[in-house]
């Protein structure tokens, strides 16, 4: 009850509604979304080459770090091993081996970032084709639940203005025969009870439907049927739960498709 929605209107005074692609300006529809599928599809390949970009990184940091570290060893044992004296030739022959590894790790590093960019666009365009079908095929699935909705208020609609029929029959012969009633005098005092214009609805449904009430039945020669028929309008939450229950859950009203859920818009 604290919730509530308040439409924009448009000039004319109704619900204001953009169809998207037939505005001023807009593009066609099938552009427009093939735009939003094609973004989507980039980022989501954007975000995997990211990640992937990261685990590459790793690897060839640690593994050229793990060379070098093997490069050294060696080089300090030969050093030791062999007759070279001079630290300034050690440290300068270090230095190139530095250098050369660091021109390897650099040029692996370009042929990585240049690998994962590769499967970045590869995996895009994936992506696109598998979001643009499956947008198709949600497409397709809506405009069959559609038409399956149509057809049930088209059914729903039918069945109530049936029961409107059978309700008005009802009362008139409710009327008809409650004047031959009243013209014979088996009846006294019963026109008295509905001069009044603003009868109760739950008087209403007892006289038409012989629902028990205070006080004894009256003695009205209206034949009585075994089949519970819904006032026109609603007497009391009972009433409205009973008629939902019989007359719409049969029908899977309110239910999500091929489920056996209602669905969460139904309150």
């Amino acid at each position: 009850s604290d919730k509530h929605i308040q439409w924009l209107l448009g000039a004319d005074g109704e619900v204001w509604v953009w169809i998207m692609g037939e505005g001023p300006g807009d593009k066609p529809y099938e552009e427009i979304s093939e735009e939003l599928i094609a973004e989507r599809a980039r980022l989501q390949a954007r975000r995997e080459a990211e990640e992937l970009w990261r685990q590459k990184e790793a690897e060839i940091s640690k593994r050229f770090r793990d060379a070098l570290a093997h490069e050294k060893a060696r080089i300090l044992a030969e050093k030791w091993k062999g007759e070279m004296e001079d630290r300034k030739a050690a440290q300068a022959l270090e230095e190139r081996v530095r250098e050369e590894f660091k021109r390897k790790e650099e040029e692996e590093r370009r042929r990585g970032h240049e690998q994962v960019r590769v499967q970045e666009e590869q995996r895009a365009r994936r992506l696109f084709q598998t979001l643009k079908q499956q947008a198709q095929l949600h497409g397709a699935a809506g405009a069959e639940e559609q038409r399956a909705w149509a057809e049930q208020l088209r059914r729903s609609k039918a069945a109530d203005e049936e029961r409107s029929r059978q309700a008005q029959h009802a009362r008139d012969e409710y009327r008809r025969h409650s004047l031959c009633a009243i013209q014979k005098g088996t009846v006294a005092g019963l026109s008295s009870m509905f001069q009044e214009l603003g009868q109760s609805h739950e008087q209403e449904a007892r006289l038409y439907h012989h629902l028990p009430g205070p006080g004894p039945p009256l003695p009205l020669a209206v034949p009585v049927s075994r089949t519970w028929e819904r006032p026109l309008r609603p007497v009391s939450k009972e009433v409205i739960v009973r008629w939902f229950k019989e007359e719409q859950v049969p029908r899977r009203a309110g239910f999500e498709r091929n489920t056996k859920s209602i669905a969460p818009w139904f309150h």
